[in-house]
């Protein structure tokens, strides 16, 4: 599998897990059998999110740092898009050291 293939695979992983996670959270703040609907999909996304992340033959421990990456800014996007949330700049300078911590795990030889 070639690199591309792998972020691509990464990248529908994180967006998955960050979608259900989303998803759940909106069941919590909905009421009676409003939230049905929300963690049913919620458990859907998240299942889906289990077959994704492990389809690819990788030493996922290898990967993980990419992975981290691309799940933060997934969900710092969904956050701020999904529920009007800006990061805040501590965010930032933390996603910052995240972004950083990844790209050593991922390109250090």
């Amino acid at each position: 599998m070639n690199q591309a293939a792998i972020l691509a695979l990464l990248a529908a992983a994180a967006t998955l897990e960050v979608g259900g996670d989303a998803l759940m959270r909106a069941a919590l703040h909905h009421h009676g059998l409003a939230r049905a609907p929300f963690l049913a999909a919620g458990i859907l996304v998240l299942a889906a999110y289990g077959l994704v992340v492990n389809l690819g033959p990788w030493d996922f421990g290898r990967v993980l740092g990419i992975y981290v990456v691309l799940f933060f800014l997934v969900a710092q996007l969904v956050n701020w898009l999904g529920f009007g949330l800006r990061p805040s700049p501590a965010i930032l300078l933390g996603g910052a050291l995240i972004c950083a911590g990844g790209l050593v795990m991922t390109l250090w030889r």
